[in-house]
């Protein structure tokens, strides 16, 4: 199998912290949450840096981690982690050029490996609907115990609900202060739409010891109790409430 070496700089103390706090919680998840979208409203929220994170936690706690790099239109990822040496990704698969094995690489990260992408699409759409995709993440699934899936901002497209639809769950990434109410309402709705449990959401940029995040996502904690978890304080924190165990 391939490798490549991620270059991923340290964190500061108290958000590597956080971040443990989200892995530990996602593992009280279940055995059969195994398919995990990070997604957000809106683009510069930091989903691709808590699915680079997540991912590497959890590798580095002794569970075998995958990687999927699924914004076919604009990689952060590929950006901005200088991933090199990678001559077949998920364009690749999903367009019947490359197998499994082909666009699978180990990692410098220990018990964690990548599926990447290596060219951007300006309408990659066509290609994520087509089974491919579904057959992709099952394998995984069944070859890692966790799958961390980054996918496009929920929006203005359609790609972020579709993965998700072929997701156990979902984690919202939530910029404090920037996005509306009204987006993260809406983005909750497209993804109970297609059937994908909302795990928890993680507020973002938050300080800590500001009461905002209570003030901010008061009214959702009352529709969406069952679901709704929110992690506050650094780059993300601990989670405070309503999600399920």
């Amino acid at each position: 199998m391939k490798k490549l070496n991620l270059k991923i700089k340290d964190m500061p103390y108290a958000a590597e912290e956080a971040l443990n706090r989200l892995r530990v919680n996602i593992k009280f998840c279940g055995k059969n949450t195994k398919k995990i979208v990070i997604t957000s409203s809106v683009p510069n929220e930091g989903k691709s840096t808590v699915s680079v994170r997540l991912w590497k936690l959890l590798s580095e706690a002794g569970f075998p981690t995958v990687l999927v790099d699924v914004d076919l239109r604009k990689s952060e990822i590929q950006k901005k982690y200088q991933v090199e040496g990678i001559k077949e990704g998920l364009n690749h698969f999903l367009s019947g050029l490359a197998e499994y094995e082909d666009v699978v690489y180990e990692t410098n990260i220990p018990n964690g490996h990548i599926v990447p992408v290596t060219t951007l699409l300006e309408n990659p759409s066509a290609l994520l609907e087509d089974p491919r995709l579904g057959e992709l993440l099952d394998r995984l699934a069944e070859d890692y115990r966790y799958v961390i899936i980054d996918t496009p901002p929920l929006d203005n497209i359609s790609d972020g609900a579709l993965i998700a639809s072929m997701s156990d769950g979902a984690v919202l990434i939530v910029r404090c202060g920037e996005t509306s109410k009204a987006l993260v309402r809406q983005s909750l709705q497209q993804l109970d739409r297609v059937g994908c449990p909302v795990l928890g959401t993680v507020l973002n940029r938050a300080e800590i010891r500001s009461g905002a995040y209570k003030k901010y996502y008061n009214r959702y904690g009352k529709k969406y109790g069952d679901y709704y978890g929110a992690y506050y304080g650094g780059n993300t924190t601990e989670k405070k409430a309503g999600t399920k165990e």
